[in-house]
């Protein structure tokens, strides 16, 4: 069960896709929308960053800023980003240390299979740094819109 609305959001550090060290800190003042997504250049994580692509003007003008989370590496964001032209920050969370910190990782199915993973989870944080609402169980190809009309922008 992911941390909940209504606490300060945890610090966090790690590389995004150019190799710069990102914190949680650096986008104070801003609104942020921090998703967790299990896998790049997989169906269901591609529909969901290709739809915040698309989308992604609207966040602009808004002042939003959008951050991608996964534990693959910077190579495989390199990649994932320039494949599907994706314009926010996609960080590496090697090793799911950041998953565990937001409690997004766990036990997952897939076809019959148990596994430990990330649970697709999306953070709105606020301009200081609080925990406005959180998305459980996201489904990748109307999580853009839902964001943006959680905001007052769809």
């Amino acid at each position: 069960m992911p941390i909940s609305a209504g606490i300060s959001a945890p610090e966090f550090e790690m590389l995004d896709d150019t190799n710069t060290l990102r914190k949680l800190s650096d986008f104070r003042g801003q609104n942020i929308v921090l998703y967790f997504y299990p896998k790049d250049d997989t169906p269901g994580c591609t529909k969901e960053a290709c739809n915040f692509r698309d989308d992604y003007s609207a966040y602009e003008k808004a002042g939003v800023v959008v951050l991608g989370v996964s534990p693959d590496s910077v190579a495989s964001h390199v990649k994932f980003k320039k494949k599907f032209q994706l314009q926010f920050p996609l960080l590496a969370d090697e090793g799911h240390k950041i998953c565990d910190l937001y409690q997004v990782w766990g036990p997952k199915k897939f076809m019959g299979k148990e596994y430990e993973g990330v649970l697709r989870t999306t953070f709105l944080i606020d301009a200081d740094g609080n925990i406005k609402k959180v998305f459980e169980n996201v489904r990748p190809a109307e999580h853009s819109v839902e964001i943006l009309t959680e905001l007052g922008l769809g």
